[in-house]
Order: structure tokens, then C-alpha cells, then sequence
């Protein structure tokens, strides 16, 4: 059996006009609805636990393997990532990786690697594409040596990640079958526009229904933020912005703690947020929410198939033909994302990653003056850059 290995975690930034215009909107359009669908099949799949996610680390590698890929699996990755074709993928991927910066106050950050075995050779157009449109870099690696090549990789991770993704790749799972890796990191890291303080932080009932809580540090500030009140959500939405004033956490906070499900499938659509979103208000809030941190391993092979991109998981159906060079009969064997956010009272900060196994066979409501913000029970969280999500999740304190 021969394997083949992806590992990715990356960023997203803002735009600008014309063309550059119409393939923002059609980036921005496919990454609000993967990220949407993949955060709902989580949420079913894990029901009332924490997670974090970054679908848009996952749309990166699925538009390469796009790009890899012919035949049926071809269109349902371009389907799945909301590209009509070729060009346009590579021409928004390539726009978005050009634009790329860190919003002013803080840091964000991508890198790109290809690792390809010793005696194999990307396509010569895959090649040109990974580096021309991802920015990846290609090196080659000795996999017969896994202990040394999943140390060099996992490094290399970490390095991207600030040591917060570790222990990615298992030497096990690297061996004279394993023909390539590709390897994408997303490191995000925002301090409060308006920082909380820490001697007002308190340990505090968090309600995961009326009968059971939990103590959790609670941390208090008051200020002006944009704020709403959303019908359609029946939930307080806050948008807390961190220093520059270009990227912000938002957070869905339902009034009834037993309807996180409900609103989970009205988030199904993500028309919903962006309304609310567009109707902010800036309101005086007394703002109380979690210090939190939380760690995720998804399987993402499940998650994927069960929004229906389940070809490349299939010898007879994959298409990955122009991938490497005289190799053909390559599937996804198996997926996993390794995802971490940590919020205190200075900010936020965020990493993820992604490894893809590839085998070979033969509306808002009236604000008051001042209002209470208590995420005191589950709420919906999304740092954001721009108009792009990076990162989202639930917090139910366990």
C-alpha cells in the first residue's frame, strides 16, 4: 500500500476591486458556507462538548487535491470549496495567498511545504501550481527514516504554530510506501483593542443546563462594542475587536440554553450571522464571558463524507492522476485536524492543522442603552480578519 500524507493549517486575509472584486466575493462566498457546513457536522458529531475548528485550513488543501484530481472527485472538491473551475480556483487561492498580511495589532501568519519522497516527483503542473498559487515550497524527504522525517516535519509545525500544534505526524504512519506530504500552517494570535482585567476576573456558575453548572473564571469588562440583537438567532451577538481594529472575536450567545441545536441549524445557513453582523449596533455593554482554552482532534475523513465529499476517499473514484508523476490509483485514506484556542483576559490565540492520508492500491431587534452580556451557559464563538472566519467553535465549558 502506498501512502501519501497531507498536513495543513493556514490564514485569510481582505481584499480589493474589479476582478479582484468578483473572486473575493466567490472566496468569501465558499469559505462562509464550508465553514458553516463543517461546523454543524462537528456539533452533531460531538453534541454538547467544546470544539474549535478552522474550515477555511481545510478548503486550502482541498483545492489543491482539486487541482490534482479529474473526473467526478475533481468536481465535487471544486463543488465542495464553491469554485466553478480550474482557473477560477487558482486565480482566488493565489489572490487571497498574495494579499495575505497580518491585521494591523496582530499577528497572523501562513507558511507552505510539500515534502515529497526521495524517489517520487510532483506532476510538473501540480508543481507549478502549489508554488505559484499556495506559495508552497517542495522539498525532498527520506520517509524509510520515519523517526527523523516526522521530527523534521512536526518541527516545522510547531515552529508555524508557536509550539501550539505538536506531534502531527506519528512516525508509524511514515514508511517506504509514504510518497508525499503536504504541510500548510495558520497561526493566529490578537491582544484586546480593550483588554480585560485580570483582578475582576472571578470563578463563576457556567450553566450547561438549569440543573448543572460549572465553575469557570469569568472575566468582566464594560465598554462600547458592536452589539445585536438577533429574532432570527433569538441570541445576543457581540463583536470584541482586538487591537487595529481589523480583526475581532464574535460571539452567538443564545437566550435559552437549550436551544444551542436549534440555533447550530439556523447557523446552517450562514446568510444569518452575515444579517446580524450587518446590523451592529455600537452599544454600551457590561460584558462577562470565560477564559478559556480548548484543544480539538476531528476526524475530518468522517466530517467531510458526511457533507458529501466522499470520492477521493475511494480507490475507484479519487482521480488523483496528476499528482505525482507515474503514479496513478491514489485516495485519501484518512483525514485528521489538530485545532487550539486559548482566550484570557490580554486576547486570543489560535492555531490549527490538518493531515490527509493519500493511499495508493493497485434579522435584529431594538438594543437598549446599556446591556448585560453574560455568556454564563453555551455560546457560538468566530475569530475573524476582515470578512473572512479563521477560526470558529462552541464553548460548553467541557
Amino acid at each position: 500500500m502506498k501512502i501519501l500524507y497531507f498536513l495543513f493549517l493556514f490564514i485569510v486575509t481582505t481584499m480589493a476591486t474589479g476582478d479582484e472584486k468578483q473572486l473575493e466575493t466567490l472566496f468569501y462566498d465558499g469559505n462562509n458556507k464550508f465553514t458553516a457546513r463543517m461546523s454543524s457536522e462537528i456539533a452533531k458529531t460531538i453534541p454538547e462538548k467544546s470544539f474549535v475548528l478552522s474550515a477555511y485550513s481545510v478548503m486550502t488543501p482541498l483545492a489543491q487535491l482539486a487541482l490534482g484530481s479529474q473526473g467526478e472527485s475533481h468536481d465535487e472538491l471544486l463543488e465542495a470549496i464553491g469554485m466553478p473551475t480550474d482557473n477560477v480556483t487558482k486565480a482566488a487561492f493565489s489572490l487571497v495567498n498574495s494579499k495575505e498580511r497580518s491585521p494591523k495589532g496582530a499577528t497572523l501568519k501562513m507558511a507552505s511545504k510539500v515534502y515529497v519522497a526521495n524517489s517520487y516527483e510532483l506532476n510538473s503542473e501540480f508543481a507549478e501550481d502549489t508554488r505559484k498559487n499556495f506559495g508552497s515550497e517542495i522539498e525532498s524527504m527520506n520517509f524509510l527514516d520515519s523517526e527523523n522525517a516526522a521530527n523534521e516535519i512536526n518541527t516545522w509545525v510547531e515552529e508555524q504554530t508557536n509550539n501550539r500544534i505538536k506531534d502531527l505526524v506519528d512516525p508509524s504512519n511514515l514508511n517506504g510506501d509514504t510518497r508525499a506530504l503536504l504541510v500548510n500552517a495558520i497561526y493566529f494570535k490578537g491582544t484586546w483593542k480593550k483588554q480585560f482585567e485580570k483582578m475582576l476576573t472571578l470563578e463563576s456558575n457556567f450553566y450547561l443546563n438549569k440543573d448543572v453548572t460549572n465553575k469557570v473564571p469569568m472575566m468582566f469588562i464594560k465598554g462600547d462594542y458592536n452589539y445585536a440583537e438577533s429574532h432570527e438567532l433569538d441570541s445576543q451577538i457581540v463583536e470584541i475587536p482586538y487591537e487595529g481594529d481589523e480583526s475581532s472575536m464574535v460571539i452567538v450567545l443564545p437566550r435559552n440554553m437549550q436551544r444551542m441545536n436549534d440555533v447550530q441549524k439556523i447557523l446552517e445557513d450562514p446568510s444569518a450571522l452575515e444579517k446580524a453582523l450587518k446590523n451592529m449596533d455600537m452599544t454600551e455593554v457590561e460584558l462577562k464571558i470565560p477564559k478559556f482554552k480548548i484543544e480539538t482532534t476531528t476526524d475530518l475523513k468522517e466530517t467531510l463524507i458526511k457533507m458529501n465529499i466522499e470520492k477521493m476517499f475511494k480507490p475507484t473514484t479519487a482521480g488523483l492522476d496528476k499528482f505525482l508523476k507515474g503514479v496513478g490509483d491514489l485516495f485519501i485514506s484518512s483525514a485528521k485536524q489538530k485545532a487550539f484556542i486559548e482566550v484570557n483576559e490580554e486576547g486570543a490565540e489560535a492555531a490549527a492543522a490538518n493531515v490527509f492520508e493519500l493511499a495508493y492500491t493497485t434579522s435584529v431587534g431594538v438594543v437598549p442603552q446599556v446591556v448585560k452580556f453574560t455568556a454564563d451557559h453555551p455560546f457560538f464563538f468566530f475569530i475573524r480578519a476582515g470578512q473572512y472566519t479563521l477560526f470558529n467553535g462552541v464553548y460548553y465549558s467541557s
